[in-house]
């Protein structure tokens, strides 16, 4: 289940609703999938939770696939549903990348 605010059946929230907003990524603290950090914030009481990057931590709103941030591309592996290359600009609150 995609936790969120406004989330309809593949993901999409009432702050990213394209087309292209199918992905849900996962925080490491509460392990629920979130349809946006914007949506977390507003309804949890603690910070997004990191995740490695080798650690499947992102679901496919179209699908269902869970991936790792290394296999997630321009599309998803398991349906080819096109995602927003938008969302690579959130990657840092999302996943621990090394700086």
């Amino acid at each position: 289940m995609i936790r969120g605010l406004l989330v309809d059946q593949h993901g999409r929230c009432e702050h990213y609703h394209s087309e292209l907003d199918v992905v849900a990524n996962k925080c490491s603290v509460c392990g629920d999938y979130w349809a946006c950090h914007l949506c977390h914030a507003a309804e949890s009481a603690h910070p997004f939770g990191q995740i490695p990057l080798d650690e499947p931590a992102i679901e496919c709103g179209v699908c269902g696939h869970r991936m790792s941030y290394q296999e997630y591309g321009p599309r998803c592996p398991a349906c080819e549903a096109q995602f927003n290359p938008g969302c690579s600009l959130h990657a840092g609150i999302y996943f621990a990348i090394p700086r």
